[in-house]
């Protein structure tokens, strides 16, 4: 299985901006659909977004119109541009490289922390 590893998340004021990414630890070129999860205090890990080999993006209705999703097979990367962050936005952020339905089949990385506050 493909190993991410995420990085970009922060401490930031509601209403800015982050840019988080995700590297493979190989070549993402032949994966189907990746997808960005989150998982705040006490909730369960929630889809954000997701994108296909197509280019084609699906997003949680809490982020659609503020979040977005992208993939440069070039990089083995996947990107989530996250901008008019809200409190609420605050979770750790994960990546996958195997989503199916929704679903997160691949491995899990570490993480990276995101925090909207004032």
């Amino acid at each position: 299985q493909v190993q991410p590893v995420e990085s970009g998340g922060g401490l930031v004021q509601p209403g800015e901006s982050l840019r988080l990414s995700c590297a493979a630890s190989r070549s993402i070129f032949s994966i189907n659909a990746m997808g960005w999860y989150r998982q705040a205090p006490g909730k369960q890990r929630e889809l954000v977004a997701a994108v296909t080999r197509a280019g084609f993006t699906n997003y949680a209705d809490s982020v659609k119109g503020r979040f977005t999703i992208s993939r440069d097979n070039a990089k083995n990367t996947v990107y989530l541009q996250m901008d008019s962050l809200k409190p609420e936005d605050t979770a750790v952020y994960y990546c996958n490289f195997d989503v199916r339905g929704g679903r997160a089949f691949g491995s899990w990385g570490q993480g990276t922390q995101v925090t909207v506050s004032s």
